[in-house]
């Protein structure tokens, strides 16, 4: 089944033309259909009393054309992403040049009731029908070229921003995994001998982490269980540090079939850990807080850690990493509906989540 793209008015369906099923496309086809009717009228009748009549004439015509096109390729959608890019730009060109033959044939026999050829696309000059229909066809031809072309430039320059985005962000992980991997390694070696139970454990947690670290950058979880992975997580480093690290967890009022893309908390976990309780001397408290926005549609998550006394906050390499990787994701799922921000407050560092609260994959 196709899937809508948020915020860009398009079908994941593999067709570069947007999706005129949706009301936002339809308000922009008339506002186009509009703004050329305006041109067309001022250029024809600058400053003279017959301007408002030639507008009102043109835009009808103009309206007439872009609704009918824009519902036919609606309908059309699915069988024109059938077919590669070239059969599907001349399928949806023919379909535009038959509906404005079609509707200049009725405007030039409204025009023969009224007071003759109305001026519309056509030079006034010509008044045959033939002459009429043939102008309006070419000056189609010749605008809906152009639209299709830049239509297919843009998604093809959307595709490859995205590609290169995901490939980024591959890199990005497959470069946090070894050090993920050698800290779990180095706690499981750990339990060995004195907890052999706590051991098994601890490589069964491992093993759900990594099943979630290998999935695709784009895969999504609901709330519920990237949260349950931040949980394992926090057992794993628990086995580790002991009473060093304690966990405050306040997401009670979170709606936990909210998707997010997967592992973005865990990354912010393991910072805070990393980088903040372990390296102070007492340990410390990583506080996990969580507010919904019903009004908004929004949720805000925030991951807090002490800051090690004499430390600058955020300097290390892993930590610049993990928040760079989830701005891409999140960027690439929801564009600027999203975000992550990063500040230091006293002797506390936070990293705010926010992003729309949707139980649909984006």
């Amino acid at each position: 089944m196709p899937v809508e793209t948020k915020g860009t008015g398009r079908r994941e369906d593999g067709l570069f033309l947007p999706d005129l099923c949706t009301p936002s496309a339809v308000l922009a086809v008339v506002l186009i259909a509009e703004l050329v009717a305006l041109v067309l009228a001022l250029a024809a009748h600058p400053g003279n009393t017959a301007f408002w009549d030639s507008l009102a004439r043109i835009s009808l015509f103009l309206l007439w054309c872009a609704l009918l096109s824009a519902a036919l390729l609606c309908v059309l959608r699915p069988r024109l992403a059938a077919l590669e890019a070239g059969r599907a730009s001349a399928a949806a060109m023919a379909v535009v040049l038959a509906v404005v033959a079609a509707v200049s044939v009725g405007a030039w026999w409204m025009g023969r009731w009224w007071e003759g050829l109305p001026p519309l696309l056509a030079s006034p000059a010509v008044q045959g029908l033939s002459g009429f229909v043939l102008t309006n066809v070419i000056i189609a031809a010749i605008v809906t070229g152009l639209t299709l072309r830049y239509f297919w430039v843009a998604d093809q320059w959307r595709r490859n921003v995205q590609a290169e985005a995901r490939a980024r962000i591959d890199a990005l992980q497959a470069r946090i995994r070894p050090h993920f991997l050698f800290n779990s390694m180095n706690t499981i070696a750990a339990l060995t001998r004195a907890e052999p139970r706590l051991a098994e454990e601890a490589v069964e947690d491992l093993a759900d982490l990594f099943r979630a670290s290998l999935a695709d950058a784009g895969t999504m979880l609901s709330l519920k269980e990237e949260l349950e992975l931040c949980r394992v997580y926090q057992r794993i480093e628990q086995h580790r540090l002991g009473d060093r690290l304690s966990v405050d967890w306040q997401i009670s009022e979170l709606p936990m079939r909210a998707r997010v893309p997967a592992l973005s908390l865990q990354p912010l976990m393991e910072n805070a850990i990393y980088h903040g309780v372990e390296p102070s001397t007492g340990g410390g408290t990583v506080s996990v807080e969580g507010r919904y926005d019903p009004e908004a549609g929004t949720i805000h998550l925030t991951v807090e850690n002490p800051l090690p006394a004499g430390r600058p906050p955020g300097q290390r390499e892993g930590n610049r990493m993990a928040l760079e990787n989830l701005r891409q994701r999140f960027a690439l799922a929801w564009g600027e509906q999203a975000g992550v921000s990063a500040s230091a407050e006293g002797d506390r560092y936070r990293v705010t989540l926010h992003f729309p609260a949707t139980e649909e994959a984006p």
